[in-house]
């Protein structure tokens, strides 16, 4: 039986809230260990993220690592209208309270565009499948994101990050679906040609 977008999100993320919080640590740190070692993130000077929340995949040992690296990390600020401006990461302190759950950066804000100085993009989603079709949570802001960079002729890596299940066969696309280049979880990385 083939699932539509919102089918799949439900039980993509009713098999997250059985994650014990010890396993999303442990996944966390595998996540951060394998991302780091990405040659696209060692090298690069600004990367885009996001700041996970709840059961998502854990970012934040990635944001410390990066940051501690050198790397300049632009975390995403939900806009009212669900697009994304961006300010720098200054560290878990920095880090304020937003609506729907989020945590955003406090810092000065860089606008929308501020993505385009990227070169990896870090993307929350629930799942990609073999061909790095990415299946997020519905919201439209990533894609948003994604429609600004391809405009722009700006070429970041895009990398997902997730939990090892959630690699799946094949998720649900429409046409401003874009494909990501790798994804991460904590087995390992697996990257996409287009």
């Amino acid at each position: 039986m083939k699932l539509d977008k919102a089918s799949m999100r439900r039980q993509l993320l009713a098999a997250r809230t059985l994650l014990t919080s010890e396993d999303a640590q442990k996944a966390a740190t595998a996540l951060a260990r394998r991302a780091i070692d990405l040659p696209e993130l060692a090298s690069a000077g600004t990367v885009a993220a996001y700041v996970s929340v709840g059961r998502e995949p854990g970012t934040r040992p990635l944001l410390d690592a990066l940051r501690a690296h050198g790397t300049r990390v632009l975390l995403p600020a939900l806009l009212p209208d669900n697009d994304l401006d961006w300010a720098a990461y200054d560290g878990a302190d920095s880090l304020q309270r937003a609506g729907r759950g989020l945590l955003e950066p406090g810092g000065a804000r860089l606008g929308v565009r501020a993505v385009l100085d990227a070169e990896v993009v870090l993307l929350p989603g629930l799942a990609v499948d073999g061909r790095g079709m990415r299946l997020g949570r519905g919201g439209g802001s990533y894609d948003r994101v994604l429609a600004r960079i391809e405009r722009s002729g700006a070429h970041p890596a895009l990398v997902v990050l997730l939990y090892d299940d959630e690699v799946v066969a094949r998720v649900p696309e429409e046409p401003h679906d874009h494909p990501v280049h790798a994804v991460v979880t904590p087995a390992g990385v697996r990257r996409f040609t287009a």
